[in-house]
């Protein structure tokens, strides 16, 4: 292959992400850093290239929603009849766009949201499929990470003939490539977004890089982290200062603490903990119960909405999506309590379909909830759990 060709699909690259770094482009053609610069050189001196791209800030409503974390492909087994351990259950099989951070982005692009997905895919058919149909959905994954002679991540489900989840395996170790370097590389991306969603399948470091970016940058885009599972965990640091909203359900909340939460008091004891580590506000996710949030100091409980389920994967992703958004469009006035009756709304959308990521029933199915409908009822007090 000639130096010209090199050339041109060095040029290609750059044209398809003016922000690419030159270690990547040395990494994606074989070449040294050197030989990417003399490229480059010529190119400017050709005028084909005017020099290095800059983000220039953007109004706050044309700016994207970066998420940061896992895309899957997700694999669903669904048995026919009750399920039966120890033994061979008769099942239905498919596969899916997955992972929480590539969820979130796909319900937010649905939510007619800018949006731009970072993360790790592999050289192979799944990781091809997951690049093509981001941006058919309209995300925006320019800056994640190709990785050579990798196989993308994949999640298999183990659910129930009612569609609720007993077990589920993941092979998420790409995600390990998203390292504090990633991010620093990533730079301009993350300087321009109206807010940064980042899953903890991302390194403990990557998570502790991105909220000391929040924390030292108070200006910036508000910081949200979403839990993807108990022992992922661990993957979260100790301080907590600098981010925005914590959302997790009952169980994380529960290996966070260290302790069973089986009352509506031991959550609130919970809250108030991962608060003094740092975080402003927290959302305790239950399921088909409902939510919890915190406000002013206090604890608030929202009913779920009680419809048909057909499958509960994907809710919890949309749950976060709808909340994103609703902290987007109110910015500094954002109601948490408006944005948990969104997530609501749409996590029972996505209950009702089969699908992953449900396609909306009505564009304006958030806009028309408003501050009149989340108005908390102080009387409708939450449930008791038990720990059986």
């Amino acid at each position: 292959m000639n130096e010209l060709s090199k050339k041109e699909q060095l040029y290609q690259l750059i044209h398809a992400n003016p922000f690419i770094a030159q270690q990547d482009l040395a990494a994606d053609l074989g070449l040294s850093r050197s030989a990417v610069a003399g490229h480059i050189a010529s190119l400017i001196r050709e005028r084909r290239l005017l020099g290095r791209a800059y983000v220039l800030p953007a109004p706050r409503d044309q700016r994207p929603v970066v998420c940061i974390g896992a895309a899957n492909v997700d694999r669903k087994l669904r048995t026919i009849a009750a399920l039966q351990a120890g033994t061979s259950n008769p099942a239905t099989a498919s596969e899916a766009y997955g992972g929480v951070a590539r969820n979130i982005a796909e319900n937010l692009a649905r939510l007619q949201t800018p949006v731009a997905l970072l993360t790790a895919l592999g050289d192979d058919g799944a990781g091809r499929a997951l690049q093509d149909h981001a941006q058919a959905t309209g995300i925006d994954t320019r800056g994640s990470l190709a990785l050579a002679n990798t196989a993308s991540g994949t999640y298999t489900a183990i659910l129930d003939a009612e569609g609720e989840l007993h077990v589920a395996l993941a092979d998420m170790a790409l995600y390990d490539q998203l390292t504090p370097e990633f991010l620093a590389s990533r730079a301009p991306q993350r300087a321009a977004a109206a807010l940064t969603v980042a899953d903890l399948n991302l390194p403990r470091d990557t998570v502790a890089a991105l909220i000391a970016s929040a924390r030292a940058d108070a200006a910036g885009a508000p910081l949200v982290l979403v839990a993807v599972s108990q022992p992922k965990m661990a993957r979260l640091p100790h301080d907590l200062h600098g981010v925005r909203l914590l959302i997790l359900n009952r169980a994380e909340l529960e290996t966070l603490a260290g302790r069973p939460l089986p009352t509506e008091t031991d959550v609130r004891a919970a809250c108030a903990e991962v608060q003094q580590r740092g975080a402003r506000d927290v959302i305790v996710t239950c399921g088909s119960q409902g939510v919890f949030h915190t406000r002013a100091g206090q604890l608030v409980w929202l009913a779920a909405h009680q419809v048909k389920v057909v499958d509960v994967t994907g809710a919890g992703d949309a749950f976060s999506a709808a909340v994103c958004w609703s902290l987007v469009q109110e910015q500094d006035s954002a109601d948490l309590t408006l944005a948990c009756r969104r997530g609501l709304a749409l996590a029972a959308v996505t209950v009702q379909s089969a699908s992953t990521v449900a396609p909306l029933p009505d564009a304006g199915l958030l806009d028309n909830i408003s501050d009149t409908d989340a108005a908390h009822d102080p009387g409708h007090a939450a449930p008791l759990y038990t720990n059986a």
